[in-house]
């Protein structure tokens, strides 16, 4: 049930998301086992639309970040009330990389360094679901 319930998050949340970046995103043949990045952050305000703004805002910096071959970031979507659906996060993001290296290579770039400094106060908690595509 857990593991059903993170993927129909995921994948609400990835067809809610807004594209922030304009980098393609093709699997060819440099990328042949590309990493999905989902992090899914609940905010100390939740009912803060401002404060769900600034952390939106904080996310959308991470496009600059070159390993990140694309990033969405997302808000709960007003869809149908389910069992199923989580709502209680804020924000979300979701981010692309060719591989793991370049993933791991984004933990300690100086813009999702200055991310965390810059935003971690706004977020309770933040889940994060690795997947390596097959």
């Amino acid at each position: 049930m857990k593991t059903r319930r993170a993927f129909l998050t995921s994948a609400a949340v990835l067809g809610a998301a807004a594209v922030v970046s304009a980098k393609p995103f093709t699997t060819n043949k440099n990328m042949k086992q590309p990493l999905i990045h989902h992090a899914i952050f609940w905010l100390k305000n939740p009912g803060s639309v401002a404060d769900r703004d600034k952390l939106v805002e904080g996310v959308k910096t991470l496009s600059g970040i070159s390993k990140i071959k694309q990033l969405y970031v997302g808000t709960v979507a007003n869809t149908e009330k389910r069992d199923v659906v989580d709502q209680s996060w804020g924000v979300s993001e979701i981010m692309f990389f060719d591989n793991l290296e370049d993933q791991a290579s984004y933990q300690s770039d100086p813009i999702h360094q200055s991310f965390v400094k810059n935003y971690s106060h706004l977020w309770e908690k933040v889940v994060v679901y690795d997947a390596q595509t097959v």
